[in-house]
């Protein structure tokens, strides 16, 4: 890629067509190549700090097909943390090279990660949580909270901005990248994480947007979920369960099992052995552990079933399974907290309302997964003293922007009401659902594909109904 004293050069002299960019053939993790532009910009690392140091922000841009008219397709990935550029070398290579026929494709990394990482360090921290030992809810939130403190500390003296990773400055980003590329508007096409992201351009730069296209969505006040609807989540996962004979057998009552086993695991912590790259490292198990994990398991139905099977092994009192192929998917055993700039920043900043904070944490006392579907968040809100956005912020984007809202029954990340709810004040949604699909919804059937298509070509999709293969929930996918 070029300098940045060639980004800076295309700031002052746009002409209609990207500036700053080379070519380069591009490659998916499948071997795929197509030919394409990586091209980058330079942004203040923090905009509300006049001697902001300059950062780059990079893209790879997918030319249209001929015959596309549209405005450039910007996609913004998830996490906070995951890559555009990441996002369009796997899976979702197919999808990136159809919506050309649209308009130019921007694989946009935003600001700390992929093409703009500007080389931010991670953060290896002097707090562990033992392995061993038992350890309070509380006592595990406060480890974190020092982590936290010490974190911005390091980062602060590696010269990292770190109060400028926020959802607000990324949408100034996306501002300069449309101005980059040289177009009045651009189309937004985003999924959970990046669907936040969206709903705060759709507030801030409207006039900039044409359309957006946002799956698995998570609100401008839904970083932390609440856990009524993960309760519900369970419910709907209940009854694909029970549609499968040998998984409604192995699974009559999965809210009781996961009661059962939490209740075992708090009167009594499970020692086991758990096989990692390094040998067998001893492990502690206890009920947050295992909430923990389920709240990564739960994205997709595929994944959810090894937190099925996770749970019957540790009612049997076994432990062969979750020791040999679990734990270590999850912890870094025998090591101190680490903390991600980018998706650390982003989510305490983005953090929650007092009115909701509250009641997460009512819920969280008899919900199944307690507060625990998006550790760290809420235990670490407000750690950082004078940082973060506001109320304000986390108001509901309004407007006729229009945009297609694709939800999957069986997300356990983000929920089909919470999502319709987040854009509740827009007056131009075309909803659809997608039944048995999970949070990672786009390649779950060509359909989806289609109704993408269809909407982009300004059709009516609203109220359309697809429905997803629904893996067998007895089949482990490893």
């Amino acid at each position: 890629m070029r300098s940045g004293l060639f980004a800076i050069v295309s700031a002052l002299a746009l002409t209609g067509a990207a500036q700053a960019e080379d070519p380069i053939t591009f490659t998916s993790n499948a071997g795929d190549s197509v030919e394409a532009y990586q091209g980058a910009f330079l942004a203040p690392e923090n905009r509300n700090d006049p001697d902001s140091r300059m950062i780059e922000i990079g893209y790879v841009r997918f030319p249209a097909l001929d015959g596309a008219e549209g405005p450039p397709i910007v996609y913004l990935a998830g996490g906070p943390g995951g890559s555009g550029t990441g996002t369009a070398r796997a899976q979702r290579f197919e999808l990136f090279m159809q919506m050309r026929q649209h308009g130019d494709v921007i694989a946009f990394d935003q600001r700390g990660t992929g093409l703009s990482s500007n080389d931010l360090p991670g953060c290896v921290s002097h707090v562990a949580v033992p392995d061993t030992e038992a350890t309070t809810d509380a006592e595990f939130a406060e480890a974190h909270r020092q982590a936290a403190l010490e974190c911005r500390m390091f980062w602060h003296e590696q010269g990292v901005e770190i109060d400028g990773y926020t959802t607000a400055q990324s949408v100034a980003d996306i501002s300069d990248l449309r101005a980059h590329l040289g177009a009045e508007q651009v189309t937004l096409w985003g999924i959970s994480y990046g669907t936040h992201l969206a709903m705060a351009a759709l507030k801030t730069i409207p006039d900039e947007i044409d359309r957006a296209i946002l799956a698995s969505a998570e609100g401008l006040d839904q970083t932390v979920k609440l856990p009524s609807q993960t309760e519900a989540y369970i419910e709907r996962l209940q009854a694909a369960v029970n549609t499968q004979p040998a998984a409604s057998a192995a699974y009559p009552d999965i809210a009781r099992l996961m009661a059962r086993v939490h209740a075992r695991l708090e009167a009594e912590p499970m020692m086991i052995q758990v096989q990692t790259r390094d040998g067998v490292h001893p492990f502690l198990l206890q009920r947050r552990d295992l909430q923990q994990m389920t709240s990564g398991l739960i994205a997709d139905p595929g994944l959810a079933a090894i937190a099925l099977a996770m749970y019957a092994e540790i009612d049997q009192a076994g432990s062969a399974f979750i020791a040999s192929g679990i734990v270590a998917r999850f912890y870094e055993l025998g090591q101190p907290i680490t903390l991600s700039p980018m998706s650390t920043a982003m989510d305490l900043a983005s953090g929650i309302t007092e009115a909701r904070l509250a009641q997460v944490e009512a819920e969280a006392q008899t919900a199944l997964l307690g507060a625990y579907l998006n550790f760290p968040m809420p235990q670490l809100n407000g750690v950082w003293s004078g940082f973060g956005l506001d109320d304000a912020f986390r108001t509901a984007p309004q407007g006729d922007t229009p945009i297609l809202l694709l939800s999957g029954t069986l997300d356990g990340r983000t929920y089909p009401d919470s999502q319709r709810e987040a854009l509740s004040a827009m007056a131009n949604v075309d909803w659809v659902i997608v039944e048995n699909a999970g949070h990672n919804l786009f390649m779950t059937t060509p359909e989806v594909h289609a109704v993408m298509h269809a909407f982009m070509a300004g059709e009516d999709v609203d109220g359309a109904r697809i429905t997803a293969p629904l893996p067998d929930l007895t089949e482990l996918p490893f």
